[in-house]
């Protein structure tokens, strides 16, 4: 059984359920960046974008730090992986009642056919 913790994956989809902070997620995935520059792209104040950063902060998703006058985020390795694990064990269930599914529509299909 994969090991996590309610409240940990209850942060980690919250901080992933806004569109703003997977977008600084995906712009963090290139690497290291300022938060003016994680900033730069969005129609928001750098106090709104500096809460979203706070969210991820908080779900350990970031790491931030200052560097003189700036203050730097990157990626915290391997932040998302009890999300992952949770993600694919729902998906290998998943999957398989689809895959069951699949086959019953099939079976009856052909035997409403036959008739």
């Amino acid at each position: 059984m994969a090991k996590y913790s309610v409240e940990m994956l209850d942060s980690t989809f919250g901080a992933l359920a806004d569109g703003t902070r997977r977008a600084i997620l995906e712009r963090l995935s290139d690497g290291e960046s300022t938060v003016g520059d994680l900033a730069r792209p969005f129609d928001m104040s750098l106090p709104a974008v500096s809460k979203h950063l706070t969210v991820l902060e908080q779900a350990g998703l970031i790491v931030r730090r200052t560097d003189g006058r700036l203050r730097r985020c990157r990626l915290a390795p391997g932040s998302m992986s009890a999300a992952a694990d949770w993600i694919e064990r729902h998906r290998a269930f998943w999957g398989g009642q689809f895959d069951r599914l699949e086959e019953f529509f099939v079976s009856n299909t052909e035997e409403v056919r036959g008739k």
